[in-house]
This record gives structure tokens, C-alpha cells and sequence, in this order.
């Protein structure tokens, strides 16, 4: 979705300031907003897209009135709520039981892997031109929007994975192929920008067409 999160080229906001020597939280109440997160998401009743999908969905007055880790709790809550996980009353049985203080090392070192066998062969090759689909879709999405509609290189063949715009949505994992596409800057910027710029995004096989 075009939402507030997805402002990659978009002016007006200011330029980027990274922090020096960043720290990983910037109060102690965010590490408790990541453990939350964490925790209840190893519950088993939404997977990763649907979270993503559900801080994108924060209105874009709200969204970018908040900051990192408020996203996060706000969605949290949401999500929790539409599931009846906050309500009063006996707790309500989830897919997987609460994480256990004991297993939470072994949870962070398993990870969640989302690459998957194959259903078939890839369609495109190192080194073939591609035009990404220009889509406005109401749902979740990786494809970027301002790498919409424009024309790029394939640069690795990266493997076939879970398609996030249907796992977000519970529509299955439908797994594709995942492909790395060079666009050069003024493609993606228009003529005033740095001829010698390339970004690189991850591409599902279902966002491109042969150029």
C-alpha cells in the first residue's frame, strides 16, 4: 500500500541525519516495545507481513507523529485487539503456546526463515533487463514506490521465498522467485540526478516484466 512508511525519494521531509555511534534503543521502554513484539508475534496467530502490514496501515498523521518503536507497540495493540488477546476474562487459547524466558535464546538463533522450495524455474537471468510493474495495491507490499514502472538489470538470481502482498493478507505463502535489480539513479530520479547512482532492490518475480 502507499502508505506513510513508504517515502524512499519523496521531498519535503528533511534530510537524513544519521546519529553518530547510534545507539540500539534510545530509552529502556523500547526494548520492552521489541519484546513485546517478539513475544506475541511467537504466539503464532499473525506471521510477519500481517505485522508489517498492520504498522503500515497506521493512518499517515498518525504514523509519522510516531517513532520507531511507537509504531511498533501501537500495531502491537492492534493487533492483539482485533485477535480478543486484550480482553478481560480467561486467557484465549493461541496457535502456539506463550514463549517461555528458557526457549527465548533458542527462538532468536532459529529465526524465521522464509526461503522455500521452488515451484518452478526462474523466469529471468543475470544480466536480462527488466521493467517493474507499476502497481498501487490496496494491501501489503515490497515493491517500492518509487521503483515502480521503471526499467532495471537483474543482478543475482537470490532464490524463491514467501511472497509478503499474500502472506500479509492470509492468502498463503504462494512462494516466488526473488530477484536482485540494479536501476541507475537518473532512471529512478529523473536527469538531475547522479548519473553514477545505482540502487538495488529485491524484487518478487511477480513485480517485473521483460523490458
Amino acid at each position: 500500500m502507499n502508505g506513510a512508511q513508504d517515502l524512499g525519494g519523496m521531498m519535503g521531509f528533511g534530510p537524513v541525519r544519521p546519529e553518530t555511534d547510534e545507539p540500539f534503543f534510545h530509552a529502556e521502554w523500547e526494548k520492552r516495545a521489541l519484546a513485546l513484539t517478539l513475544a506475541c508475534g511467537a504466539l503464532g496467530e499473525w506471521n510477519i507481513d500481517i505485522s508489517r502490514h498492520t504498522r503500515e496501515s497506521i493512518p499517515p498523521p498518525r504514523y509519522l507523529a510516531l517513532s520507531y518503536y511507537e509504531i511498533w507497540f501501537e500495531a502491537l495493540n492492534e493487533l492483539l485487539s482485533k485477535r480478543g488477546l486484550l480482553a478481560d476474562g480467561p486467557a484465549k487459547p493461541t496457535r502456539n503456546p506463550p514463549l517461555s524466558a528458557a526457549n527465548v535464546a533458542a527462538m532468536l538463533a532459529r529465526g524465521g526463515p522464509c526461503d522455500r522450495p521452488a515451484p518452478n524455474p526462474p523466469v529471468f537471468s543475470v544480466g536480462e533487463k527488466v521493467r517493474s510493474r507499476n502497481i498501487h495495491p490496496a494491501g501489503h507490499t515490497r515493491l517500492p514506490r518509487y521503483a515502480r514502472g521503471k526499467q532495471g538489470v537483474i543482478e543475482q538470481v537470490q532464490g524463491c521465498f514467501v511472497f509478503p502482498d499474500s502472506n500479509g493478507h492470509g492468502q498463503g505463502e504462494n512462494p516466488q522467485w526473488v530477484y536482485s535489480v540494479a536501476f541507475s539513479g537518473p532512471e529512478l530520479w529523473g536527469d538531475g540526478s547522479d548519473p553514477t547512482l545505482t540502487v538495488s532492490i529485491d524484487a518478487w518475480e511477480s513485480y517485473l516484466d521483460r523490458a
